[in-house]
């Protein structure tokens, strides 16, 4: 006689009874409790990126102390005007101490490469922070014009906090691209955050309450950060010290020669903007609407690290500098066709949000070539480079608004991010090798 089998999980079983035809329904049952839950969305790029054991640590001490670098310019400005009465003095000032950035940033960044971030970046921030209350000090009791340009020299052992913060997500995420991708995408907002942020901060301070308050405010800043970010040893780089290999050469030479050109799109983009805005007679409003670059730029920064990069940097890299030579024509063109600031004020947004994806896209390129042993190094001295570009930048923009006029003065930067698009080109043709190496 055979076996009776047993109803599968998805069979009904009818049986009839005397009052009745029961159904017995033998299909698996599902509680509350058993039920499937909906699925979590997985965490976005940068809640992975900051759920890093140390990553939020480090990254307010950085911002924190990050901050003061769009104040001390303003706040020196209004201080040495304000007291001496000389706007030329201050821009003297101003411009030295910008000089003196440039050539003690590199050999800063070399020690800390050598020796390690907390031990090099306190001492150093330490004396920057010195030389701010002697300019303070200076400005203050009257003393003599030469100890004001040699008070703000020594603010050039500030240490390249931003480059510290990338060499870092560089060492935690040196297996992981596109997470470095998102790290390097969101340095770059906070760098247009903080360049947009501390000037106002740094005029509300001067105009409420003394000259000297954006000054003492950003030191205080400036060296609490600092010491916030040094305390955080658990994500530190190692040291170079003792490796071997250590002198390995920088390939990055076409590079800084790119962020030269890039450095005067911003120089010249901010001289023009101003001199425009003067001619329209709204010279006051010059500062909200060079604000607008900064947020296009910052808002793009921080799209371009949520998506995932398309291919290598080296391949991205024409891509952002065509990109950024096609926007930066706008502003030119918005000034000619309307003529008129307000005209001009969306121009802008829309042109700067070619500026980061550049930065970022460039900045990952210079940690490729960099060897881990001196990626402070390298990121100092495109901060350098950065800075050189800015101040020829001016110089030519400024030449253009006065001898040409203020709207044809649009074409530098339009210019200048055509001439970055040139140098990167021609960088690839000569060295053929770049091409294959990713």
């Amino acid at each position: 006689m055979p076996k009776p089998t047993q109803p599968s999980p998805r069979e009904t079983v009818h049986t009839v009874t005397a009052d009745s035809l029961v159904t017995v329904d033998f299909s698996p049952r599902f509680d509350g409790r058993s039920r499937s839950r909906p699925r979590r969305r997985p965490p976005g790029p940068y809640r992975r990126l900051f759920a890093l054991p140390g990553a939020r640590a480090f990254t307010a001490g950085n911002l924190l102390a990050r901050l003061p670098m769009g104040m001390f310019s303003v706040s020196a400005v209004v201080m040495i005007a304000g007291s001496r009465g000389s706007y030329a003095l201050a821009g003297a000032v101003t411009a030295t101490g910008l000089a003196a950035t440039g050539l003690a940033g590199p050999w800063i960044a070399r020690l800390v490469d050598r020796y390690g971030q907390a031990r090099v970046a306190v001492p150093a921030t330490v004396t920057a922070v010195l030389g701010s209350l002697a300019l303070l000090l200076c400005v203050r009791y009257g003393a003599p014009d030469w100890t004001l340009f040699a008070a703000y020299a020594a603010t050039a052992t500030t240490p390249n906090l931003g480059g510290m913060s990338r060499a870092r997500w560089a060492h935690l995420l040196r297996d992981d691209p596109g997470a470095l991708h998102t790290a390097n995408s969101f340095e770059q907002a906070a760098d247009e955050l903080c360049f947009m942020l501390g000037p106002v901060l740094a005029s509300f301070l001067t105009g409420t309450f003394f000259p000297e308050a954006g000054t003492l405010v950003g030191a205080v800043l400036l060296l609490t950060g600092a010491l916030l970010f040094a305390a955080q040893r658990a994500t530190e780089p190692p040291s170079r010290t003792g490796t071997a290999g250590a002198r390995t050469p920088l390939r990055i030479g076409p590079l800084l020669v790119c962020f030269v050109a890039t450095g005067a799109v911003f120089g010249s983009m901010e001289v023009v903007t101003i001199a425009y805005a003067d001619a329209q007679g709204h010279r006051s409003a010059a500062g909200a609407v060079l604000a607008l670059q900064a947020a296009g730029s910052c808002a793009a920064g921080l799209l371009y690290g949520a998506l995932r990069p398309a291919g290598p940097a080296e391949r991205r890299l024409p891509v952002c500098l065509l990109s950024m030579a096609a926007l930066m024509s706008l502003p030119l063109l918005a000034a000619r066709a309307v003529d008129s600031l307000w005209a001009l004020a969306p121009a802008l947004l829309v042109a700067g949000m070619a500026t980061a994806p550049t930065m970022v896209t460039a900045m990952t390129l210079v940690q490729d070539r960099t060897p881990e042993g001196r990626l402070n190094e390298g990121m100092s001295l495109v901060v350098t480079a950065l800075l050189t570009g800015i101040a020829c930048g001016s110089a030519l923009g400024g030449w253009a608004a006065d001898h040409v006029s203020p709207t044809a003065a649009f074409v530098t930067p339009a210019a200048a991010a055509v001439a970055a698009l040139a140098v990167h080109t021609a960088s690839r043709i000569a060295s053929p090798n770049s091409r294959r190496a990713h």
